[in-house]
């Protein structure tokens, strides 16, 4: 974080777009352009612009030009050789600060999340302060019910919003309804954002726990255009809101201290009181609703995407893995994994396990393939893999269309399962991890006296096997806490925003010199009256594995 200047609004698009309309201009009204004004001025108008928050806060998550698309490089979760949206860059050993300089290679993905969730944040605050309003003047939107799911939406949205900005850049700009529309904020911390983002999703909470939410037609369930397919529950609205909080109080520490300092007691909270089931929306088809890079771009072959073996390596129960670490990084190449994890193809030959998956499309349970030998693309030292991502194949060959996994069950888990071990309660936490072992093949932890020593010494079935210091060429089986790493990165890799990233970077495990954090884009330090700008140069330690 930088110098904080005050009397400037988020998102440069926005400032920007203020400077152009002065002088006579405005007393022209020019249909041809949106018309905010009128957008806001009838309860009709208000009601639809709530309405498309969901689909402007979602798309930008994981579209192919985004800080997410480079964070799952940087954290291990992914990596590609093809230069587009700054992956190839981010995907190099030693990694290097990110460039914040004037037409810098990766300036348009660095910029479009800051802009995206600045302007959803905006629209949804000024959304909320619209229904706000009408209710001084005796308008609704239809009924009590009506305007508390409006302004309950609003608020969920602007929270999320308000997070992903703090979860990735180091400053940004906090609205509220109680900012004017024509007020410029200034800058503040991650971790001032990242806590206005809870102070939203409580009053999204408090809203819908309200009697107002109950009363009269058309409240709650959100229609299912609002979240793509899903017609959102009131109970469900509110455990949805609380798990995102779960995933933010934790995700926004950028060390392992902060990560420490979290409050860990309303992390299991609002974990335990979260989602029931994996929370999943429709996307393609006619819906709007798109994962631009998780659910296309990365099924290309030619180097679009391919799995490392840093983190998901620690699933080998061959001794490959740790050969593989013994080895320099730059001949390192590509090794079959032998696993009982079913969440792997099984097969002591390459052939063998690419018999499991003649296409993209995988078994039910079953989230990666070794890929067919011709569409290997040559990555030398850590890049080199036969192993592929292929959650959802059905899905991209159905013309990418159909589920995807915004939140699982066991991201809420293993988050609940975090808070146990830092407060000491282990039986909770191995019951919590034990549900996704059991479900893909792997052996239960048993009672265990310390979260960090080995819960195994079976070489031949333990899950993961991680790198052992001081030299980190040799592995043993993992502790309980390794065990919950391990299930949370297998069942949330290609989910969600920025989750790999978060834990990786506050678990103190990103390869040394990883990027923990994005700078606020020159584009937008222009925009506010010629602000100085940075590069990114907050950079992770030698972390747990000796990456």
């Amino acid at each position: 974080m930088r110098t904080h200047v005050s009397q400037y609004m988020a998102g440069g698009g926005l400032l920007l777009g203020l400077m152009a309309c002065s002088g006579d201009s405005l007393n022209v009204v020019n249909l041809n352009n949106p018309d905010v004004a009128r957008a806001y001025a009838t309860p009709a108008g208000v009601e639809a612009v709530v309405a498309g928050l969901g689909v402007q806060l979602f798309n930008p998550q994981r579209a192919t030009e985004s800080v997410n698309t480079q964070a799952r490089i940087l954290s291990g979760e992914n990596i590609a050789s093809v230069a587009n949206f700054g992956m190839a860059a981010r995907s190099v050993i030693p990694r290097s600060v990110i460039s914040n300089e004037l037409g810098n290679d990766n300036q348009v993905g660095n910029l479009a999340n800051f802009n995206n969730f600045s302007r959803v944040g905006r629209t949804a605050s000024n959304a909320v302060a619209a229904v706000n309003r009408l209710a001084t003047t005796g308008q609704t939107i239809g009924s009590p019910a009506q305007d508390a799911r409006a302004r309950a939406f609003g608020f969920y949205i602007l929270g999320q919003s308000l997070a992903n900005l703090a979860l990735a850049y180091d400053s940004a700009a906090i609205v509220t309804p109680a900012t004017p529309s024509d007020q410029v904020p200034g800058l503040s911390g991650a971790a001032q954002v990242g806590a206005a983002a809870m102070l939203m999703l409580d009053s999204a909470i408090a809203i819908a726990n309200s009697a107002a939410a109950s009363s009269g037609a058309n409240g709650f369930p959100l229609p299912t255009t609002w979240i793509s397919g899903v017609a959102v529950t009131r109970d469900q609205f509110v455990r949805l809101a609380r798990s995102y909080k779960a995933r933010i109080r934790a995700g926004n520490a950028r060390t392992p201290a902060a990560r420490a300092a979290v409050d860990w007691a309303a992390v299991i909270a609002d974990a335990t009181n979260g989602i029931t089931a994996d929370f999943t929306v429709s996307l393609g088809g006619t819906t709007g609703w798109s994962a631009g890079y998780d659910f296309s771009t990365m099924y290309q072959p030619g180097g679009w995407h391919a799995i490392p073996y840093f983190y998901y390596g620690m699933t080998d129960v061959s001794g490959a893995y740790e050969a593989w670490l013994a080895t320099p990084v730059s001949n390192r190449r590509a090794f079959i994994i032998t696993t009982p994890d079913r969440r792997w193809p099984t097969g002591a030959t390459r052939a063998g396990q690419q018999a499991q998956a003649p296409t993209v499309a995988l078994a039910p349970g079953v989230y990666f393939r070794n890929r067919p030998a011709g569409e290997d693309v040559p990555l030398v030292g850590p890049g080199d893999s036969q192993y592929d991502h292929r959650r959802y194949g059905a899905q991209w060959l159905n013309v990418v269309t159909g589920l995807y996994t915004e939140m699982s069950k066991t991201e809420m888990d293993m988050l609940a399962a975090e808070g146990y071990i830092r407060t000491g309660n282990l039986p909770a936490a191995i019951t919590l991890v034990n549900v996704t072992r059991a479900r893909n093949g792997l052996d239960p932890i048993g009672n265990v006296a310390s979260a960090t020593v080995a819960y195994s010494t079976d070489r031949a079935t333990c899950v993961p096997q991680v790198p052992v210091a001081p030299s980190f060429t040799t592995t043993a089986c993992g502790s309980l806490l390794e065990a919950m790493k391990y299930e949370k990165r297998m069942e949330t890799a290609f989910t969600g925003y920025f989750i790999w990233m978060a834990d990786n970077r506050g678990w103190g495990d990103l390869v040394e010199g990883t990027p923990v954090e994005w700078p606020v884009p020159y584009q937008e330090m222009q925009a506010r009256q010629n602000q100085p700008y940075y590069n990114g140069t907050n950079r992770a330690p030698r972390g747990t594995y000796g990456f």
